[in-house]
């Protein structure tokens, strides 16, 4: 088998270097879900920590021991012995063989500034080190990986010295020899080059890159085409500092850009948004938009020419197939717009009886610009659009009629002499033929308001209670002061979607409030409710 037909191993280390990225801090029940999904993707490894450096590493390894795997295999990481003492006597090495884990991977030093300086050994002793550990590991479980830590500034400092570091290791039976580019600083250049000299002198070469210039993903891949057989990243690229590889645009580039073999299949590969997203959820993290091949910006198009354009061939402006990876192809509607994305969204609606020609499409298209001048935006606010749409092409019915609100917002000492800060609100509708006034309090006046709303028109509509706001935006449109234009976006959801909607006013509480009825009509036209008759006077706010 050549070396470019020789598959790929994919090595998952966003449980211990990923977990290692600020605002990262996964429980113990968050590693065994992360690790079960990253199983169903399919990688061959996955680093789970550190065991016997922490109390978390410890106890997920003994949970981890109950998890069935189906293909990846469990990874203890940790390092070589400590300079003076055994093998068999030290506490790092018997931590790792106490997880009870079919692979280990061990770092050690290949930069002679940290042998040392920070270790405080000689050279010599250093390559005892790394050899004494393997060799012990090796004996006694199948895989042994070895991290060649500062490998690529190891080797621009004193090149023979960190080649015979990889010689003590091959030597010692590492199964692989991975070259890790721990500060992030080197080229893709340098990466290619060091990368083809470490596997012309024997020995599988793996690649572990971080991103402090941006590149890790572009070294990851240069290690590839010179040699590398095994890569490590994380999902999302989370790590330490700018983070690691980011595993998922590895993968999309390894087996849709550059052909090479792994050992995901094709629905694998098409697993990585949905994973990619699970990853964000678990981590609490706002998921990246412009992240490439996954987020929600990586297929959207936005410019009349470009859509026009990809409608009649997505190759055109995509440069794969979206639903490759788990994605789809989004169309923007904003003031760049044309007709052809207007034409598009109103298919994606399933109103495929519309013309392009007809002249509400063109009217609406003038709304939507004119709305995008006041401050209006709906890329991350379809819901609001879709319903603008239905109307002009006199397909939203008229669910209730508004009449006005009213909202105070409260602070006060309670009895206990704690201060509770909250608001009440007051809202008036006509559903069903009738006035309907109720007050409700909240933690602030969005809560308050939502909480009246809902209750006026819970008998007539009651899946409305099934909806909770998700996420409060606000934006300030000009320089005017506390007399400022604000755009305020709020994400609702259900049991079963998710959606945004947009208010513009210069009044937040107003703007609230046009965004928050419009999440309830959107939501009672999803769930097929029946328009309450005897409406009188028809507001739609």
């Amino acid at each position: 088998m050549t070396q470019s037909a020789h598959p790929i191993t994919l090595y998952d280390t966003t449980l211990r270097d990923g977990s290692q990225g600020e605002d990262i801090l996964f429980s113990v029940e968050d590693k065994l879900r992360i690790a079960q999904k990253l199983d169903g993707l399919g990688v061959d490894f996955i680093e789970g920590g550190w065991p016997g450096a922490n109390p978390k590493d410890e106890a997920f390894f003994q949970k981890a021991r109950g998890l069935t795997l189906n293909k990846s295999r469990l990874v203890a990481f940790g390092s070589t012995r400590r300079a003076g003492v055994k093998a068999e006597a030290d506490v790092v090495l018997a931590g790792l063989l106490r997880a009870q884990t079919q692979a280990i991977t061990i770092f050690g030093k290949s930069w002679d500034l940290h042998a040392t300086r920070a270790l405080g050994i000689s050279l010599e002793e250093n390559l005892e080190l790394i050899f004494d550990s393997i060799a012990f590991l090796k004996s006694r479980v199948e895989t042994v990986f070895f991290d060649a830590e500062h490998f690529f500034d190891g080797y621009k400092a004193n090149a023979p010295y960190a080649l015979k570091v990889l010689d003590s290791a091959r030597e010692a039976g590492a199964d692989a020899l991975i070259l890790c580019d721990t500060n992030g600083g080197s080229m893709v250049s340098e990466v290619a080059e060091i990368t083809a000299l470490a596997v012309a002198r024997g020995g599988s070469i793996g690649i572990h890159c971080h991103n402090d210039t941006a590149l890790a993903v572009a070294n990851t891949l240069a290690a590839v085409e010179a040699g590398a057989l095994h890569v490590q990243g994380t999902i999302n690229g989370i790590g330490e500092r700018c983070g690691n590889a980011d595993l998922t645009a590895v993968i999309a580039n390894l087996a849709i850009k550059m052909k090479r073999p792994t050992t995901l299949t094709g629905d694998q590969v098409g697993q990585l948004k949905a994973v990619s997203g699970f990853l964000n959820e678990i981590s609490n993290r706002q998921p990246r938009k412009n992240q490439p091949f996954v987020g929600l910006s990586a297929f959207a198009h936005k410019g009349g020419i470009h859509v026009s354009a990809v409608l009649k061939d997505p190759i055109t402006y995509e440069h794969i197939d979206p639903e490759s990876v788990g994605n789809q192809r989004r169309i923007l509607v904003s003031e760049q717009a044309g007709r052809s994305n207007l034409f598009y969204k109103l298919q994606e609606f399933g109103l495929q009886e519309v013309s392009a020609k007809d002249p509400r499409v063109k009217k609406l298209l003038e709304e939507i610009k004119t709305l995008e001048h006041r401050g209006y935006q709906f890329d991350g606010a379809e819901a609001s659009f879709e319903i603008r749409a239905r109307r002009a092409l006199g397909e939203m019915p008229d669910y209730f009629s508004l009449k006005g609100f009213r909202v105070i917002d409260e602070r006060r000492v309670r009895d206990d002499g704690e201060r509770w800060f909250g608001a009440e609100a007051a809202v008036k509708v006509e559903v069903a033929g009738k006035q309907v006034h109720l007050i409700d309090e909240g933690a602030g006046p969005v809560d308050a308001l939502h909480g009246a709303l809902s209750k006026a028109l819970e008998r007539t509509y009651p899946t409305i209670n099934d909806m909770e706001l998700v996420d409060y935006k606000v934006r300030i449109l000009n320089g005017g002061g506390t007399g400022a234009t604000v755009r305020v976006q709020i994400e609702w959801r259900d049991q079963n979607r998710i959606w945004g909607t947009v208010g513009v006013s210069d009044h937040i509480i107003a703007a609230s409030y046009d965004a928050m009825v419009e999440a309830v009509i959107y939501k009672l036209f999803k769930d097929g409710a029946s328009p309450a008759q005897s409406l009188s006077q028809v507001d739609h706010g």
